[in-house]
């Protein structure tokens, strides 16, 4: 029975995730398709919309810093709930804006609520699944956000070219408010929430063979240390995670710079149309999807 509803939840919460974080990218990248269209009907310049872009990413890597403190305080129920109605109506309102710094203003708190989804999400995997499963399930899981851009630019690619720029946002924005509402009342934060043993109880009780019991006690080892000031003293001094901090800044350089600009550069200098340019754009992400899963199982 344990086995059984173990098994279920799993997949009901890692399907949950993967759509909700795909759905992320609806609103953010794209701002990538829209460029073009932004750039002619305000004559702004590729420096001045790289200013909006680079506000988005600062506030991104601040929100990053900071929300994966608070979605353990918080869970990620109603943490990533809360990011993606912010995020939405913060779409909403940058369709209606028509100077640069509401642009970098929005756009850039945007960053912020866009970066409630990633950290509190991969904790909520790492309450479920043991750790000799996380390196498949972050791989079948890093696919969510390449197919998210997959249909995020497809969707603005038409849009834009039948209804203008700012319905590219307008959209998306709507589409993705009730994937909070179902994210809310389909994930769960952990298997403690609804009465099963923590995911190393349950590991444990396995590896000895023994029956559980129906219920458990709460697994306050887990959490007792957590706290700003322990996690800064568990990164900051630990070496390996500057090298992996280090290698994904370059590793940023070039993926989140390509997928910002590549579909400009189509559209100025290959002259291709904003509708063709989402279909041959989307040969990134999709790439990416067979990366992870590969990565994940390597």
């Amino acid at each position: 029975e344990l086995e059984r509803l173990f098994s279920y939840w799993r997949r009901r919460i890692f399907l949950t995730l993967w759509v909700t974080y795909g759905c992320f990218y609806l609103c953010r990248v794209n701002m990538s398709i829209a460029l073009p269209s932004i750039m002619k009907e305000f004559d702004y310049s590729r420096t001045d919309m790289g200013a909006v872009g680079s506000a988005f990413f600062i506030a991104y890597a601040i929100g990053q810093f900071i929300n994966g403190q608070l979605g353990d305080k918080f869970g990620a129920r109603k943490f990533v709930t809360f990011g993606i109605v912010a995020s939405s109506l913060l779409n909403i309102i940058f369709g209606f804006t028509t100077t640069l710094l509401g642009m970098s203003i929005i756009w850039g708190v945007n960053g912020y609520f866009q970066a409630m989804g990633w950290s509190p999400s991969v904790k909520t995997l790492a309450n479920w699944f043991p750790q000799r499963k996380r390196g498949r399930i972050s791989g079948l899981y890093g696919s969510s956000f390449q197919a998210g851009s997959v249909v995020s630019w497809l969707l603005a690619g038409w849009l834009c070219v039948h209804y203008g720029w700012r319905y590219a946002f307008w959209v998306p924005a709507v589409l993705f408010l009730p994937c909070g509402l179902h994210f809310y009342f389909r994930c769960r934060n952990s298997p403690e929430e609804i009465g099963l043993p923590s995911i190393e109880q349950y590991e444990r009780q396995k590896e000895k063979g023994t029956r559980t019991n129906s219920t458990f006690e709460s697994n306050s080892e887990r959490d007792e240390h957590l706290g700003f000031a322990f996690t800064l003293k568990q990164t900051f001094g630990n070496p390996m995670v500057w090298c992996v901090g280090i290698a994904y800044l370059f590793l940023g350089f070039v993926s989140f710079g390509f997928l910002y600009w590549v579909p400009s550069y189509m559209f100025e200098v290959q002259k291709v149309t904003i509708s063709n340019v989402a279909l041959r754009a989307i040969v990134f992400p999709l790439a990416g999807s067979l990366g992870a899963l590969v990565a994940g199982w390597l």
